[in-house]
This record gives C-alpha cells, sequence and structure tokens, in this order.
C-alpha cells in the first residue's frame, strides 16, 4: 500500500512493502557535508528518502542513485520525477562494474545495513537486505565509492557504534580517510548507538570528533 509524505517542498511516495524512512536517514542528511551544484550519489537509494532530504536541504544537487531491488528503485524513479529533480537511478549490484562514471561525484552517501550477515533476528524477516549485509558489507560500499569520486571528495554514512571499528578501516584501505565523526544517543542517560562518519577521498590524515547528538534531552 502506498502511502505519501511531506520532506520539505517534495512529496515522498512509500510502499507499506518497502522498508520506511527511518530516522537514520535524517541524521546522515543533516551531517553530510552540503554545497549548492553537488553531484551526490547514493548507494542503496531504496525509494529515493535520503536524496530527497538532502534536496529539502540545499537546492541545485545533482542526485544519482543505485539499488539492487527492482521495486525500490521503481518507486525512486517515480520519486524522482514526480518532485521534479535531476538525477538517474540504476537498478544494479553496486559489487559489480559498469555503472556510473568514475572521479564524477562531489558527494557519496549511503544508509547501509547495520548488521553482519546471520546475526540477529533481522536476517530472516523480508526486510533482511535493507538491515543486514545480504547484498553489499561496508567493505563492498567503500569499494563502490572511492573509484567514483573526484578527488578531495566525501563520502558520509551512517553506522551502528559497534561496526564503527570495520567501517573506519574500510574507508582508510580504499583511500578513502575519514575526517568527521558524531556519535549519537537517543537520550542524555543512555549510551551513543549510532555514528556518522564522513571521509575524504586521498584526503590527510586527521579525524574531527563533533559533539554528540543527544535526541530526546528528557
Amino acid at each position: 500500500m502506498e502511502r505519501l509524505e511531506r520532506i520539505g517542498p517534495y512529496t515522498l511516495r512509500q510502499d507499506d512493502a518497502l522498508p520506511m524512512v527511518g530516522t537514520d536517514s535524517g541524521l546522515l542528511a543533516r551531517f553530510a557535508t552540503l554545497r549548492r551544484g553537488m553531484r551526490v550519489l547514493d548507494l542503496g537509494c531504496g525509494v529515493w528518502v535520503l536524496a530527497l532530504l538532502l534536496a529539502a536541504r540545499e537546492p541545485g544537487l545533482t542526485l544519482d542513485g543505485i539499488d539492487i531491488d527492482h521495486a525500490a528503485a521503481a518507486l525512486a524513479r517515480r520519486n524522482l520525477a514526480e518532485n521534479g529533480l535531476a538525477g538517474e537511478i540504476l537498478t544494479a549490484d553496486l559489487r559489480k562494474p559498469g555503472w556510473f562514471s568514475r572521479g564524477h561525484y562531489d558527494l557519496i552517501v549511503s544508509n547501509p545495513p547495520y548488521f553482519p550477515l546471520g546475526t540477529g533476528e533481522l536476517a530472516t524477516r523480508r526486510s533482511a537486505a535493507a538491515r543486514s549485509e545480504v547484498c553489499c558489507t561496508l567493505a563492498d560500499l567503500c569499494r563502490a565509492a572511492a573509484p567514483r569520486l573526484k578527488t578531495g571528495g566525501r563520502f558520509a554514512l551512517v553506522c551502528r557504534v559497534e561496526r564503527l571499528t570495520d567501517l573506519l578501516l574500510a574507508l582508510r584501505e580504499n583511500d578513502l580517510e575519514p575526517k568527521r565523526l558524531q556519535l549519537v544517543q537517543h537520550r542524555l542517560e543512555s549510551s551513543p548507538k549510532l555514528a556518522l562518519v564522513e571521509a575524504v577521498r586521498q584526503g590527510k590524515p586527521g579525524l574531527q570528533a563533533e559533539p554528540v547528538l543527544v535526541l530526546m534531552c528528557n
């Protein structure tokens, strides 16, 4: 069943059978370094949630996306067209060659699967591909992102705190130097659960930790 949601000046079509809007996409859209006129690529774009959040924050972007799920990519194309945005969405496996130009993007973003394959109950649910590493790993994402970024281009992701070491290692192994880090916790008294990370292609070493983001202060 389809439903509509407003994201700033845009309308997002969602389908109950596909992964829905989550807080993590909003956090990543807020965190990523963004400037007018950027060419942006969303790895695992789903129905186009993250791209619309970025477009609402900064107009004038070119927004491309890739997703392995045919139904999600089809709905993403509708969301792109109906909102009059510039870009292209491919249905393809990002682990394979032959999609989108190399050295082309100013910013790549991804809200990737959080859990290693075979861990937790989510691995057996219909939404497993969006939540666990059925179709790609953190290392796969970094290998896909690095050659498609311009030198100095940025790659921004969100991950679970327990996967942070895996992500940082995969980034550096692919010449993506982690430059910004922000931890996210739900309440003042709770421990951080999410990490927002931005890396720069061929950047110099030096990681800046930003203040912890607390979603609910009471």
